[in-house]
Order: structure tokens, then C-alpha cells, then sequence
């Protein structure tokens, strides 16, 4: 009978911890999802917020509405949709361009043996221990100066903010590919090194096909990055027909438009809007390309 009761106790008290725990961790997961969800509430209110300021912003705005963003897309001064899709467009060719330097810069360095490779491997991670901020004074003589020679690729055009940003990505998307490509077999190559494939056949045919979540994973983080980027695009962009989205809704939140946060909330959400597609039709690809390319670096 004790021996009955002993495990009676026993499976009262596991029954109890595990009920604490789901508890606890029902507890914390109410939490982050409040810290998480409570800024974007406070945006969609602000948006909504007729009085345009933040001063006396309350979570459920007095005389709600939309005309901060009739003033917002309806403005000719300020042309929005031109902002978003210099964006887009910059961001876009920026990730396409990276992708495919990337790419065969990290097949050379994880399938070639060559001298200096460890050398330019450290190199790169060192490079990048550095913000890239420390360079921004430099970044901007440089284009000024190739600007007089080559005026496509100077300042105030996007070519110059595409080719900074596509130097600033190289560094840890070459680590981040490379680890993934350390992962496919050798044995491939080999193989199809028998059969008597180049090794550029190799490449476009056999590991090229395998790097598709590798690439879904840094085409997204690179689109992330340079959509978002605000100080390299306010330093390089002189006119407001060449702004990005980000340094175009900062005109809102200057000294003379200091009332308007209501139009920089609803400009912020709608731009927020092709990040959120993006994260919900790729998420899957997102976990597994960043799972499977930490497996071996």
C-alpha cells in the first residue's frame, strides 16, 4: 500500500510541475507577444490619429479616420509611391546582384584549394567586425569624387547606393553560403567530375539546384537590409525624386513638419506592408535555409 501511495505522490507531483510549467510558459509567451504586437498598435493608432500628434496619443484615437492617408498618397509635393518603388527597385537589384556574386564567390572559396584563401577568408570576416558607419565619410568622398568621371554612379543617383550597399553585403553572405556549401557532399563533384562535367557544369547544374534555401534565405535578408537602410541612402540621395522610402518618410518628422507623425505612421505601415508578404509566403524556406546552413560552417 505505501509502495501504491509513494507512486500516487509521485505522479501528483509531476502532473503539478508540468502544469506550472505550461504556465509559466504560457505566461511568457503572453508577454512577447504583447511586447511584440503593442508597437504595431500603437502605429495603426497614430495613423488613425487626426490630431497628428503623438504628444496626446492615446491607444483608441478620438474621431479616428483616414485622412492621414488621403494626405498621405494624395500629396503631389510629396510623392510616395515614387519613394516606395525607388526602394523596391533598389532593393531588388541590389539582392539579385549580391546573390550571384556570392554564390560563386563562396563555391570558389568552399570547393578550391588556392594560396591565400584562409588569408581572404579572415580578411572578409575582419572587414566586417567593423560598422559599416566608420566608412560613411570615406563612402561618400569616394562616390563624389568617381561622380566627376563617371556622373552615372556618382551622387544623387541609385547606381552609387546599389554598388555601396552590394560591398557592404558581400562579407557575411559569403560566410553564410559558404557554410551551406561546406554541407553538400564532395562526392557529387567528384562524381560528375568522372563523367567528365566541368566544374562550371558542376556549379549551374548539380550544386546550384541544392543552394535554393540558402538563396531564398540571403535574397530576403539582403532585400530586409537595404529596404530598410536610412543613413547611407540620406547621405548619397540629395533630391526628393531619387529618395528611398525610408529617407522620404523622414521628411515628416522634421522641424517644419514636426505635427505630422500621423502621415509618417500611415506612410510607415504601408511600407511595412512588402516585408510582411515576403516573411509570410517564405517563412518556411526562411527556417530551414538558415537550420541547414549552420550545420557546418
Amino acid at each position: 500500500m505505501s509502495s501504491l501511495a509513494s507512486l500516487q505522490r509521485m505522479r501528483t507531483s509531476a502532473s503539478v510541475q508540468r502544469r506550472v510549467s505550461i504556465a509559466i510558459r504560457l505566461f511568457v509567451a503572453v508577454i512577447l507577444i504583447v511586447f511584440s504586437v503593442f508597437p504595431v498598435l500603437w502605429m495603426i493608432s497614430a495613423s488613425m490619429n487626426p490630431t497628428g500628434t503623438l504628444a496626446t496619443q492615446t491607444l483608441i484615437p478620438k474621431n479616428a479616420g483616414w485622412g492621414n492617408y488621403r494626405e498621405l498618397l494624395g500629396s503631389i509635393q510629396f510623392p510616395y509611391w515614387r519613394w516606395l518603388g525607388n526602394s523596391i527597385k533598389i532593393a531588388s537589384i541590389t539582392s539579385l546582384l549580391s546573390l550571384a556574386i556570392t554564390t560563386i564567390a563562396a563555391y570558389a572559396f568552399s570547393r578550391f584549394r588556392f594560396r591565400g584563401r584562409v588569408t581572404m577568408l579572415k580578411g572578409i570576416s575582419l572587414i566586417n567586425a567593423f560598422p559599416g558607419i566608420l566608412s560613411l565619410v570615406a563612402t561618400f568622398l569616394m562616390i563624389s569624387q568617381i561622380g566627376d568621371v563617371l556622373p552615372f554612379i556618382g551622387l544623387n543617383t541609385h547606381a552609387s547606393l546599389i554598388l555601396v550597399y552590394l560591398g557592404g553585403a558581400m562579407g557575411i553572405n559569403i560566410w553564410l553560403m559558404k557554410g551551406f556549401l561546406d554541407t553538400v557532399p564532395r562526392d557529387i563533384d567528384e562524381s560528375a567530375k568522372v563523367e567528365g562535367a566541368s566544374d562550371w557544369q558542376i556549379f549551374t547544374k548539380l550544386i546550384l539546384p541544392l543552394l535554393r534555401p540558402i538563396l531564398i534565405v540571403i535574397g530576403i535578408l539582403n532585400f530586409i537590409t537595404t529596404y530598410g537602410e536610412f543613413v547611407l541612402a540620406r547621405v548619397l540621395l540629395k533630391s526628393t525624386e531619387q529618395y528611398t522610402l525610408m529617407v522620404g518618410l523622414q521628411i515628416f518628422t522634421g522641424a517644419q513638419f514636426a505635427q505630422r507623425w500621423g502621415v509618417f505612421a500611415a506612410g510607415a505601415l504601408i511600407g511595412a506592408l512588402p516585408i510582411m508578404i515576403i516573411y509570410l509566403t517564405l517563412q518556411d524556406q526562411i527556417v530551414g535555409g538558415l537550420t541547414q546552413g549552420a550545420v557546418k560552417g
